[in-house]
């Protein structure tokens, strides 16, 4: 049984206007587009709102990968993501100083998830606040990150679809190695390729945001994205509460 309205758990990205960033790239932007002596904006004579839009869906805001996001073969995260309504749980969790860094344990995830408790994993991290609406992650704002051993916990457990409030599941600089994004997806350390073991449809959902009021439990997940084929497509991730 489920209960209440849907909740949106994406940030939503607000062009040319306040927006979380990640490696301190373009700002997401629009501009009204010209046609000869036509513009595409009412406030400025227009007869239509007609624009073009600029940006980067890694890292302007709430998105869903898929393991061509680390492969020379172009697959599209619409080949990976088949399932309309997932049984999801949501956990909230807290991460640890490990020297400069916030690092989340395989600790804090034990006891929180087991190989019974679905496919779909909602991470919300302690503290939690507005500010994930509009942070801006670069190398004076190192954002938490999983320990190599809490992501083989996470797959362990049997998890095929996992949505966080960061801006990666990796250290957001640690060289190129996406050493967390390839044991999500079995893909060998340094490899470019897939295998048969390759957990192809299995996706990744960063920058989501969840308000403290939202209690952690079970939910069901309907994960939107947009028709993009590409290794990543914005999204807009529903939860539904189940009783």
């Amino acid at each position: 049984m489920t209960t209440g309205v849907p909740l949106d758990i994406s940030i939503p990205l607000r062009f040319n206007g306040p927006q979380p960033n990640a490696y301190g790239v373009a700002a997401a932007s629009s501009e009204p587009v010209r046609a000869g002596s036509l513009v595409g904006d009412t406030r400025r004579g227009g007869s239509v709102n007609f624009e073009q839009y600029t940006f980067i869906p890694h890292c302007n805001g709430t998105h869903t990968e898929c393991v061509g996001h680390l492969t020379d073969e172009r697959i599209s995260v619409r080949e990976c993501l088949l399932e309309v309504i997932i049984p999801a749980v949501l956990i909230t969790i807290e991460a640890e100083q490990c020297g400069d860094d916030l690092v989340i344990p395989k600790e804090s995830l034990v006891g929180k998830i087991g190989k019974d408790d679905g496919s779909t994993l909602v991470i919300r991290t302690l503290p939690n606040d507005d500010r994930k609406l509009t942070a801006e992650y670069g190398e004076n704002d190192i954002p938490p990150y999983f320990s190599s051993d809490a992501m083989e916990h996470i797959v362990e457990c049997g998890i095929k679809h996992l949505l966080v409030d960061m801006p990666s599941i990796d250290r957001i600089f640690d060289e190129g190695k996406l050493t967390n994004h390839r044991i999500f997806w079995n893909v060998e350390p340094g490899s470019k390729a897939i295998t048969p073991n390759t957990r192809i449809k299995s996706t990744i959902t960063e920058l989501i945001y969840v308000p403290n009021n939202v209690e952690d439990g079970e939910y069901l997940l309907n994960l939107q994205i947009a028709p993009f084929e590409s290794d990543c497509a914005p999204s807009r991730p529903m939860l539904l509460r189940r009783r």
